[in-house]
């Protein structure tokens, strides 16, 4: 058994359904770009998009939960659909109306992995839809619901589990801060420059620490 501050070697099953998920990315990607009008813009943005998507599809693909009973599955559960309302309002995905913005549902071909985005506007919210911050913020709500039911069996020791672990709890409030100061923000055209990359470094760090979580006394 790998030790827990070592990354343990892929198994063979992991590194095909890591293929799977880089190789159907990219071809969703490219018939994205050959069948809209979206472009690839600056290059480094289009690879951080295609990134969370395959990052979030292998982990949901390539995680198996520990056995346990249904209640303290269906508690998990409810940890990791809070956690994932954080991230979407935190990351930009729920917004409050902006005062003369257009209403309604449109689709907005932002580069792969950003787009399509679902875009809504609404008079008690907004809703920004891309697909790296949906696939991205639900391999992170599954690797917590993850952690939670191989902590403790009750919610509450669940919870405290989680964030009595350094390496655990960390990367989940650095996810949201570096959310709130632009992570989520791919639509506006203020966006500052190393939002992408640092909520992209972030994102590629919480996966790493939730996936194995060093320190926690398991590696998968």
């Amino acid at each position: 058994m790998a030790t827990a501050s070592a990354l343990p070697r892929p198994s063979r099953a992991s590194l095909l359904r890591a293929a799977f998920a880089v190789n159907t990315t990219l071809i969703l990607a490219f018939v994205y770009l050959l069948f809209t009008e979206a472009s690839v813009g600056a290059p480094r943005y289009a690879v951080y998009g295609v990134a969370w998507v395959i990052v979030g599809l292998w982990v949901m693909f390539d995680t198996d939960v520990a056995p346990a009973p249904a209640a303290t599955k269906r508690k998990a559960a409810a940890v990791a659909v809070g956690y994932f309302a954080l991230l979407a309002v935190a990351g930009g995905l729920v917004t409050s109306p902006v005062p003369g913005g257009t209403n309604g549902l449109r689709v907005a071909f932002l580069p792969p992995g950003w787009g399509p985005a679902l875009v809504y506007g609404g008079d008690l919210f907004n809703l920004v839809l891309m697909p790296a911050r949906v696939v991205g913020y639900a391999a992170l709500a599954f690797l917590v619901y993850d952690t939670v039911v191989e902590a403790a069996g009750a919610a509450v020791s669940g919870v405290v589990g989680l964030f009595s672990c350094v390496s655990c709890s960390w990367p989940i409030l650095a996810s949201v801060a570096t959310s709130v100061f632009g992570g989520g923000t791919a639509i506006a055209a203020t966006v500052t420059t190393l939002s992408y990359d640092l909520s992209t470094l972030v994102f590629l760090v919480t996966v790493v620490l939730l996936r194995w979580r060093p320190g926690f006394g398991k590696s998968k």
